[in-house]
């Protein structure tokens, strides 16, 4: 019998392995100082593309003093036990409210955390006899869903309309044979592309097949449509969702998430998700803190227009010096280049520390073989200085990455990762 580390010795996992290399500074890096445009990285002022605060409400005045009178009022432990049991409270039930009309849904329920929340729903949603068909890039947390489902499950090719008619033929031939029904599940904003799913197109395909739709938000929730309830309002048809999902973590820069839906499909969820029957209620701090945000995103136009401001400036000022950013239609703004890891490594750690520029790199085995993806999420407290300082940085390490500056500087990385 072997030691059940022993395949933790041999192989620590395709990111694993670069720890010794990475750890520290390309990954888990040590940010500092208040949420911002402007933080620091090892001492250095850096400007900060890389973090989820779209609206900038992290360290927004009205925002802390309401956070702040919260905790002091209730603490962070209130209320104690999960809401079946001892959790629950009138605020949750508010917030709950009004986030369920803000999203156009009859009823909403608090997640604790966006991940666990989605998985399990995922797995609350589906028996053994359904079928899930979901994009193959969806987020993590849906993968993670979909694994617990011991059902029969089948991907269809990103946002490939086509593809997604195909798996579903399949899907409803195995539903005929199992008696079960078919979910289907997509992104509303695609975190690492940018890219909206293709929900108007998926909605048409109703009229020819009989499922349901869950919709991940997490990204289009405060950032798209006319009032910024995402991008089932973008696209016009945000009625034809049939569970909608969206995170606190990235426009209302706290903790928590929620699903919305008709009522009586919260009403079985709320009694089957066992990460919430079976965890500790979002605490009251949170869930005030939710309430004074929500408040400010429907109140407050302009912290959208501040956001789609730098968004515009930055992604036509990219495009017109000629960066692939792929096919973003949202605030998420990747920009492709050609090169190794270890340059990919090179070229960072100049933008760092000759430019002060922040933002999160991705290599293989994320995205394929030869590609760098740097990926910026711009914020309503970035400025238009923020924005022509990465612009000039960024043609400064692209003409480095082409002469073969990077390949040079890092021949000692590629050595030591015996590439």
């Amino acid at each position: 019998m072997k030691d059940l580390f022993e395949k933790i010795y041999r192989d620590k996992g395709p990111l694993g392995k670069w720890a010794s290399q990475a750890e520290g500074y390309f990954v888990f890096p040590k940010l500092e100082g208040q949420i911002s445009n402007r933080m620091k990285f090892q001492g250095k002022e850096v400007i900060t593309w890389s973090i989820n605060d779209y609206l900038g409400l992290a360290n927004h005045p009205e925002v802390r003093k309401v956070d702040a009178e919260a905790a002091a009022e209730y603490g962070s432990a209130y209320p104690m036990g999960a809401r079946m049991m001892s959790g629950h409270t009138s605020l949750h039930e508010k917030l709950q409210d009004e986030l369920a009309k803000f999203v156009s849904k009859e009823a909403a329920y608090l997640l604790n955390f966006g991940y666990q929340g989605m998985v399990s729903t995922v797995d609350a949603l589906v028996s053994k006899d359904d079928i899930i068909v979901y994009d193959v890039d969806a987020h993590a947390c849906i993968i993670d869903g979909v694994r617990l489902h011991m059902g029969k499950r089948f991907t269809y090719q990103h946002n490939d309309v086509e593809s997604l008619e195909k798996n579903l033929e399949r899907a409803t031939k195995m539903a005929e044979q199992t008696g079960g029904g078919i979910l289907v599940i997509s992104e509303g904003v695609f975190g690492m592309r940018g890219e909206q799913g293709k929900l108007k197109e998926i909605v048409e395909l109703k009229k020819k097949f009989n499922f349901r739709l869950f919709v991940d938000d997490a990204h289009g929730f405060g950032t798209l449509g006319a009032t910024g309830a995402g991008t089932g309002e973008e696209q016009g048809v945000q009625d034809e969702i049939d569970v909608y999902f969206a995170t606190f973590a990235k426009s209302m820069a706290s903790t928590g998430a929620f699903i919305a839906a008709d009522q009586e499909i919260i009403d079985y969820l709320k009694y089957n998700l066992r990460s919430q029957m079976f965890a500790k209620s979002l605490q009251m701090q949170l869930v005030i803190g939710a309430l004074k945000r929500l408040e400010m995103l429907k109140t407050m136009p302009e912290l959208k227009q501040n956001l789609w401001k730098i968004v515009d400036a930055l992604q036509s000022g990219l495009r017109e010096r000629g960066f692939d950013l792929g096919t973003t239609q949202s605030c998420v703004t990747p920009v492709y280049l050609k090169g190794s890891i270890p340059e990919a490594m090179a070229l960072v750690k100049d933008l760092r520390e000759n430019y002060g520029i922040f933002c999160s790199i991705v290599v293989y085995p994320v995205i394929p073989k030869g590609l760098i993806l740097l990926r910026m999420i711009p914020t309503a407290t970035h400025t238009l200085k923020d924005v022509e300082e990465t612009l000039n940085a960024f043609s400064a390490i692209r003409d480095r990455l082409q002469n073969g500056t990077y390949k040079r500087l890092s021949a000692a990385v590629a050595a030591a990762m015996g590439e």
